[in-house]
């Protein structure tokens, strides 16, 4: 069934950047303050890899796991305070899929070209009408080559390193800078190494740049951007 084309006076806002850009929180508030559906792509992959755990299924098993990609219906929910809430076939993730141990599944079924594939589909189904706020890696190369608006939200690697080790230790646990910046370094060469879907702006993405900047002056520059956009049409 071909999809409906998105609303122009809605458009789809494609939010891509590296680890530690502050994508979910911008994306989440910027669609908040637009009225739009905000749509965690990094949540669908840590829900495949607490589902492929509950059904047994190695995160390295490309092949079992497309199938259950194909399996899962995804609806999500209310914001809620620093996450997504997010349902999986009728039951309610949200908290499951935060844990050390699903954000190490979720980086290992990413890649999986097939996975990736699957939900790059379920993807194009939920955005389609229009009025999202998508973040992830390839949402404006891969998903939605077309989206109205796109982004590519980024910072220093010392800068996103400084916020991943804040975030750490107000979760309670203490862990030394530079083992950070490595962690973010080599999670950098990944994506953007990754043989399908690479990180990287779309060739007509506004790039943002935000250390120096707040979080409010970033939402702010972004609504701005939406809001020129659609009254350009």
């Amino acid at each position: 069934m071909p999809m409906s084309p998105p609303n122009s006076a809605r458009p789809i806002v494609a939010i891509d950047g590296p680890a530690g850009a502050g994508k979910s929180t911008v994306a989440r508030r910027v669609a908040a303050e637009l009225g739009f559906t905000y749509i965690d792509t990094g949540a669908m992959y840590r829900a495949v890899a607490l589902a492929a755990q509950q059904a047994g299924i190695p995160w390295n098993d490309e092949a079992a796991l497309v199938p259950l990609v194909r399996s899962l219906r995804f609806r999500f929910l209310e914001p809620r305070p620093g996450e997504s809430g997010l349902e999986v076939n009728d039951e309610d993730v949200s908290e499951r899929i935060r844990t050390p141990e699903i954000s190490l599944g979720a980086s290992q079924v990413a890649p999986w070209p097939q996975v990736r594939a699957a939900l790059v589909t379920v993807q194009n189904q939920l955005g389609a009408g229009g009025g999202v706020v998508m973040e992830g890696r390839d949402i404006g190369t891969v998903v939605f080559p077309h989206a109205g608006v796109k982004v590519f939200l980024t910072a220093s690697d010392e800068e996103r390193a400084r916020r991943r080790a804040l975030q750490l230790q107000a979760g309670g646990r203490e862990i030394e800078f530079e083992h950070v910046l490595r962690e973010v370094r080599e999670r950098d060469r990944r994506d953007a190494e990754r043989e399908h879907s690479p990180m990287r702006p779309a060739a007509d993405a506004q790039v943002v740049v935000t250390d120096g900047m707040t979080q409010d002056e970033v939402v702010s520059l972004l609504v701005g951007l939406v809001r020129k956009a659609t009254a350009e049409l």
